[in-house]
């Protein structure tokens, strides 16, 4: 009996330390400053810039496409994106809820982007939403691990092939 009771009053002791502490102040601020960093660098077209704002094993999670992992592929996507020669580019980024606790965060909010693409006079917009999660590095610095995005337009509908009948 006696065993039990120091077991049971050490499992006590242990529920009772506290946890991870929550984000501080500085910490929302330098993830909402991430964000910012990367805005810029889209807008900027600055695909080694966007790929500085995540971890060198970082993963992002693009719609309608396979995920990209590795910083270094991620710049690659960014180079790719960034060479359809896009112009007059806005992009803002709102962040909702930042969330977190010790060296680990989340970022949730909506996004809205326009552009003039090649060809065309008028520009595009488009809007959507985010997910990102971002780790505290061993120098101080919040840098991205896994981001998801994705657009609130919807994809648009197939057309039926000319020899297919049409459905009523």
């Amino acid at each position: 009996m006696r065993k039990f009771l120091s077991v049971a009053l050490l499992g006590l002791v242990g529920a009772c330390q506290p946890g991870p502490a929550s984000l501080s102040e500085a910490d929302v601020a330098a993830i909402r400053a991430l964000g910012d960093v990367y805005a810029q660098a889209v807008i900027a077209a600055d695909a080694d810039a966007v790929a500085e704002s995540y971890a060198v094993d970082a993963t992002e999670m693009p719609p309608n496409e396979p995920s990209v992992s590795g910083r270094e592929a991620i710049r690659e996507k960014y180079v790719a994106g960034f060479s359809y020669g896009i112009s007059s580019v806005e992009f803002t980024m709102t962040s909702q809820e930042i969330y977190g606790t010790g060296d680990l965060a989340y970022d949730r909010g909506t996004w809205t982007w326009s552009g003039v693409l090649p060809g065309m006079a008028e520009p595009v917009a488009d809007t959507g939403k985010y997910l990102s999660i971002a780790r505290r590095q061993g120098d101080g610095a919040w840098l991205y691990t896994d981001v998801i995005w994705n657009s609130d337009t919807p994809l648009p509908e197939a057309e039926p092939a000319a020899d297919e009948p049409l459905m009523e």
